[in-house]
């Protein structure tokens, strides 16, 4: 389809200009660029496009927008390139881009409407214009953005600016004094409720407002008379002498509605104010409150054009009205406008006339920017300044770097303005950057290629600058070696454009095929050194590239290590040291498989099968082979010999990773030993052992007890083990245990009694065990009061003996001591879970029983 210039700008230019001179986002409403269009169709439409901006640039109103065009083509430009070289992905992708910019556009468009029309979501179409010029939206987008949002687009109410009744401040003062909100309220009472008072007075369930009034009348003609009745006196005069009842029941509510606003409420607050204590319906409400909330001065006459003027920032403009005015009509705000804009359009002249003589662009530039800050419509400025190029790049090097080129170059020296880098290959854009660097992905293959750079401000562009010419040749990609008993083979991909690939080991030029060769003249067990080079076809014959170097080295078939032993390292709990025969050749390593291995003792297969099928274990060299973690909980342990790129396989073990419990403790209550450890990780069950018993634990069942609980008679030693314990193949495996040993006691007990007249009392001990024992140190001791003594120095000593034989009868003459007070027995050495004390004897521990409180507690 033909490209329709009037079309074009009533659909595009004249919306976009509408809407603050922004371009439409969306490329194909820009570019008039339609889904089924061919890469020449579409070269050709965005050439007819540009040539209608050029030619709308002569319009005045048109001018500022298709500047913006022009400036933004720029960033398309690389797009547009690959569209012409028939490669429409780049703009397939821009305009999938564009078309989210644009729904963004729309979406913060709505997003400002609705925060402008607030909780009244009604805007003026003043507004409504403003949002869409900065939002950049056409105003018929607006309005369906509006309507989308139930936004209502209407001119705020006219309301009077002036009481139709001169007593109406009177009025007021005494509705104040009766305690009414409102004119509406003295007359209709609580009926008032959602009245309307904009387009006519409408009371809902009331009758003719002239009914109610004579109605009002009789009731306070009836009361007694008072202060109360001259103030509705004062109401009712107001109402008889004024023109209109419905007018100044509106001026009345408008008045106290312009009061809220001054206090700067929200709009939830306005609207319940009106519709609760004004008593209006809510549509009212919302007219009244959006009418009150946009009242101001309308401005105009010579000075609001001339503000219109310089907000538009067409100050040229304003100094040729400003000059066509009588100066009659240049007073007040006019005046000191048309002496601001006078004094702009000066100075800016001025730096324009410099900005002609500069020799340096970049002064020239500065110059004229800020002419234009001040008068952004400045004649013949604009058109300067686009000519004022930046000073040229320099230094452009070309490098090639595997299959693309890197372009690297000094930058320009302009400081002035936004400079971009435009780079062509052999006279054709290749794409635009701000950085002094940019990599050519996709150069053409065996041809001399030019690349040039030019520095760019605005529209004015530099010389160029150009680098050496430059071939690229890339070499065999995916190259692949592998060596194996005698033989070292390999593979790669031709590059487009090569004609064959060489190989060379040691500066031998060999024999090979198109993706690939094999090597049989080698020797296990020394390096070779290949370089895989790719041919093209040049000017003179064949040009051979460097090449991509590989250094491999053969290996005769490992031996397999057909035998292993595993140990526990104690030095490092998890670590267990692998001790084997080493072999001749290759490097042994130890692999890890959930299941016995799948391939036969001593076979050989490459190592990428291998580590696909197992998980390497890290291993630490030692003097006597290696150091392993295997982790886990049980798996199987495979020996496998490493030469190059092949595996053999060896023997293999199942192993149980169990490691042994810590914090191992015991403790004696009566017949009981309590056991508790730190649970290892990993572990099933833990195997525990004493005295040729055995049981086999859980961590439920510990969890569920606080620990493990034995058996043992108090008098007996006994030693703990503690073993990590797994059921593998059916068949019990224990790991590493951890052990205490516990000495045993011999329960002491004592007896207090007194006996003798109350003039020469004793106080008895008598101490008891089961079998003789002699304790080191006995004690007697007194303490005053409610607390007994803790420890034999915690009170007053009665009596000791030393090396006391067991069983004993002792007495002590009883104390002259006040009651309460206690006396109680230790043992030197005494332990606190043992009552009063354990002593150290011939026989082992010995633990003293305390008699009960009611034989030691006296008074």
């Amino acid at each position: 389809m033909a490209f329709d210039e009037q079309r074009y700008t009533r659909e595009v230019l004249e919306p976009a200009r509408e809407a603050g001179g922004l371009p439409p986002e969306d490329l194909r409403v820009r570019y008039q660029l339609r889904e089924a269009m061919t890469a020449p169709e579409v070269s050709e439409t965005v050439k007819q496009v540009r040539q209608c901006w050029r030619r709308a640039r002569g319009m005045l109103k048109y001018k500022r927008l298709a500047d913006r065009l022009e400036a933004d083509h720029s960033r398309f430009a690389p797009i547009f390139s690959a569209a012409a070289e028939g490669d429409l992905t780049p703009l397939r992708a821009a305009l999938g881009d564009s078309e989210r910019r644009a729904a963004r556009r729309l979406d913060d468009a709505g997003g400002r409407l609705d925060d402008a029309a607030g909780a009244l979501r009604m805007l003026s179409p003043a507004l409504l214009t403003t949002i869409a010029r900065s939002s950049g939206v056409s105003p018929e987008e607006a309005v369906r953005l509006a309507t989308e949002r139930s936004i209502e687009v209407r001119e705020p109410d006219a309301l009077p600016e002036a009481a139709p009744y001169p007593g109406y401040g009177k009025a007021r003062e005494a509705l104040d004094t009766l305690g009414l909100s409102h004119l509406g309220r003295f007359i209709f009472g609580d009926r008032c409720a959602g009245m309307r008072v904009l387009d006519g007075l409408v009371v809902p369930g009331a009758g003719p407002a002239e009914d109610a009034v004579r109605e009002v009348e009789r009731q306070w003609s009836t009361r007694t008379r008072g202060p109360w009745t001259i103030s509705a006196d004062t109401v009712l005069a107001a109402l008889r002498n004024s023109p209109g009842l419905a007018t100044l029941i509106r001026y009345d509510i408008v008045a106290r509605l312009r009061e809220r606003v001054r206090e700067h409420p929200y709009d939830d607050t306005l609207l319940r104010h009106a519709t609760t204590e004004l008593d209006l319906a809510p549509g009212d409400a919302r007219r009244l409150i959006f009418a009150v909330r946009a009242e101001g001065g309308a401005v105009s006459g010579p000075s609001a054009r001339l503000r219109e003027l310089v907000d538009a920032g067409e100050i040229h403009a304003a100094a040729d009205f400003a000059d066509a005015l009588d100066p009659g009509a240049l007073i007040g705000e006019a005046a000191e406008l048309a002496t601001e804009v006078r004094a702009r359009l000066a100075r800016a002249v001025q730096l324009r006339n410099r900005a002609r003589a500069a020799l340096d662009p970049d002064d020239a530039w500065l110059a004229l920017r800020d002419a234009l800050q001040r008068v952004p419509d400045l004649p013949g400025a604009a058109e300067l300044l686009v000519r004022l190029a930046p000073h040229p790049a320099r230094g452009l090097r070309a490098n090639l770097q595997g299959d693309g080129v890197s372009l690297v170059w000094q930058p320009s020296p302009s400081r002035a303005g936004r400079i971009v880098y435009d780079l062509y290959r052999n006279g054709a854009p290749l794409g635009t950057t701000e950085r002094p660097s940019l990599r050519d992905e996709r150069p053409p293959v065996n041809t001399p290629l030019t690349y040039s750079v030019v520095a760019r401000r605005d529209e004015a562009v530099s010389m160029p600058a150009a680098a050496a010419p430059v071939v690229v040749r890339p070499e065999p990609r995916d190259i692949r070696l592998s060596a194996g008993d005698g033989v070292v083979s390999g593979r790669w991909s031709r590059p487009d454009g090569a004609m064959r690939v060489v190989v060379s080991r040691d500066g031998r030029v060999l024999a090979s095929g198109d993706t690939g060769f094999r090597d049989r003249e080698v020797v296990n067990g020394i390096s070779h050194t290949y370089i895989v080079s790719a041919v093209y076809s040049g000017p003179e014959g064949e040009v051979i590239t460097p090449g991509v170097r590989h250094t491999v080295t053969p290996q005769g078939r490992p031996r397999p290590v057909t035998d292993f032993t595993l140990h526990p390292d104690p030095a490092a709990p998890g670590t267990f040291l692998v001790r084997y025969e080493e072999p001749p050749t290759g490097e042994l390593e130890i692999v890890a498989l959930d299941a016995a291995p799948p391939w036969p003792l001593g076979t050989t297969l490459s190592l990428a099968e291998l580590r696909g099928a197992s998980r390497t274990i890290p291993t630490i060299p030692t003097r006597e082979g290696q150091a392993i973690r295997p982790g886990g909980s049980q798996g199987v342990l495979l020996a496998v010999t490493v030469a190059g790129e092949v595996a053999t396989v060896g023997g293999h073990l199942d192993h149980v990773n169990l490691a042994p419990p810590t914090r191992l403790t015991a403790q004696r209550r009566g017949v009981t030993v309590y056991v508790g450890f730190v649970w290892p990780p990993d572990v099933p069950e833990v195997e525990v052992r004493w005295k040729g018993r055995s049981m086999i634990v859980n961590p439920a069942a510990y969890r569920a007890q606080g620990g493990v609980r034995l058996d043992v008679p108090e008098g007996e030693p006994v030693t703990v083990e503690v073993a990590p314990t797994s059921l593998v193949h059916g068949e019990r495996v224990r790991g590493p245990a951890a052990s205490l040993r516990l000495p045993g006691h011999v329960p002491v007990h004592y007896d207090l009694s007194h006996q003798g007249p109350a003039w020469r009392r004793s106080v008895v001990v008598e101490v008891t065990a089961d079998r003789p024992v002699r304790l080191r140190r006995f004690a007697l001791v007194l303490k005053p009061g409610h607390v007994q003594p803790k420890s034999a120095d915690d009170g007053v000593l009665l009596d000791h003996w030393i090396d006391l034989e067991v069983p004993a009868r002792l007495t002590v003459p009883a104390p002259r001591q006040a009651k309460p007070y206690w006396l109680r027995c230790f043992a030197e050495g005494a332990s606190e879970d043992a009552g009063a004390g354990s002593a150290m004897s011939p026989e082992g521990d010995v633990a003293l029983i305390d008699p009960p409180v009611r034989r030691m507690k006296v008074g």
